[in-house]
């Protein structure tokens, strides 16, 4: 028996025989949650300036302990 046959019978029934139990409808794609949308958008901005801020630091940490500066 091949591999492939071995687990998509497996494969078959857990994709026909599992839901999701978070989700009792689709989501409205025409009507977005603008809330959350800007959350999203506003902590990932976060997260890169934090990581900008972070990179600037380190690269001077860097120079001032090689004696670059």
């Amino acid at each position: 028996m091949t591999f492939n046959r071995l687990f998509s019978g497996a494969a078959f029934v857990s994709k026909v025989g599992s839901r999701s139990v978070f989700t009792s409808s689709k989501p409205d794609s025409a009507n977005p949650n603008w809330l959350r949308v800007g959350l999203a958008f506003g902590t990932s901005a976060l997260l890169w300036g934090l990581l900008f801020k972070q990179h600037s630091t380190d690269v001077h940490e860097y120079k001032v302990r090689n004696g670059l500066e």
